[in-house]
């Protein structure tokens, strides 16, 4: 890959050419063991096509031209789905290569390998082999790796993952988006990755606004790294605050210059793996809101109304995205 080029389901396109980019959405997601309920919850791909792309619509009539889709390996991350809303609507689509975190998605596959003493290798050249050569033989290629950890703690299962990543941005510089367990270890991952060999400029710790404390957040940002406010609109589940919680922890960070350092998103599911959820309540009305179109129907008039500039926003979407995966 040639400097500044970033792969999307589509090709390689200019870091620069991004344009307006939300930093974290999965159009599919399934946890691990859907797979065994596809009796009554298969995946009728036209019609997740159709809701891809009605999805990928939504973001488009907002501006957004780019969005990075970080569905692990393990989570029916689906390239060949991805390849065809993006032909269809314009939308850059990054996809990644990557695992979930042990609580939530580790199959015995790795683990038993871990056990024979080969998985962290394997992993390595799994990683490698899709980024070089594309996934499963679609031709289609990673932008980003998939890294996660636990709450309040990354597991020996976790940290082979994420040294392989780290050895493999070093030799590939490919972007690493991570997901943190209800916001915590941010400053740990950073640590880890950077003790491994990984570049600060090319890293993106997820779901920090899943911890309302700033100076936790400034912690994290000594690393360099940058952080997602990536979950707007999920209140009240997975250890979510709500979103004026994180609004109030945001604005603390934007009033001091960390705009720089900041990507904004949701982490919706659009179309959940298996068969379709049930909410009750009051879980189905504490995520009304978690559409692809809240943070700009509802949370930038709020962060606007509070002193939030069009130069910060613009740093946020446009400009942060460009200088990651420039």
């Amino acid at each position: 890959m040639k400097k500044g080029m970033v792969e999307t389901v589509c090709g390689p396109v200019p870091a620069s050419e991004l344009g307006k980019t939300l930093i974290h959405e999965h159009f599919v997601f399934g946890y691990p063991g859907f797979q065994g309920d596809v009796t009554l919850g298969p995946l009728r791909f036209e019609e997740a096509l159709e809701t891809g792309i009605a999805v990928a619509q939504k973001m488009m009539a907002h501006g957004i031209q780019t969005v990075v889709d970080p569905t692990p390996n393990d989570c029916g991350r689906n390239p060949e789905l991805l390849r065809r809303i993006s032909e269809a609507t314009g939308l850059n689509i990054i996809c990644a290569t990557g695992y979930y975190y042990e609580g939530e998605g580790a199959t015995p596959y790795f683990k038993f390998r871990r056990l024979l003493g080969t998985a962290e290798e394997e992993i390595y050249d799994m990683f490698m082999a899709e980024i070089t050569n594309g996934i499963a033989g679609t031709g289609i290629k990673p932008g980003v790796i998939k890294l996660a950890s636990s709450k309040n703690r990354i597991t020996e299962y976790e940290k082979m993952f994420f040294r392989a990543a780290a050895r493999v941005q070093k030799e590939t510089g490919i972007v690493i988006i991570t997901h943190t367990q209800e916001g915590t270890m941010g400053p740990e991952q950073a640590a880890y990755l950077l003790e491994h060999g990984a570049v600060p400029q090319k890293i993106v710790i997820g779901h920090m606004c899943g911890n309302t404390d700033p100076e936790y957040h400034k912690k994290t940002l000594q690393y360099g790294v940058y952080i997602a406010f990536d979950r707007f609109g999920l209140q009240g589940m997975v250890g979510a605050p709500t979103d004026e919680e994180r609004i109030r922890t945001l604005l603390v960070l934007l009033r001091e210059g960390f705009a720089d350092k900041i990507m904004l998103a949701h982490d919706t599911v659009n179309i959940w793996l298996g068969r379709p959820l049930q909410l009750p309540e009051p879980f189905a009305t504490m995520t009304k809101n978690w559409h692809v179109e809240h943070v700009f129907e509802h949370i930038i008039p709020i962060l606007t109304k509070e002193g939030v500039t069009e130069e910060q926003l613009e740093q946020m979407f446009l400009k942060n995205p460009a200088a990651l995966f420039a």
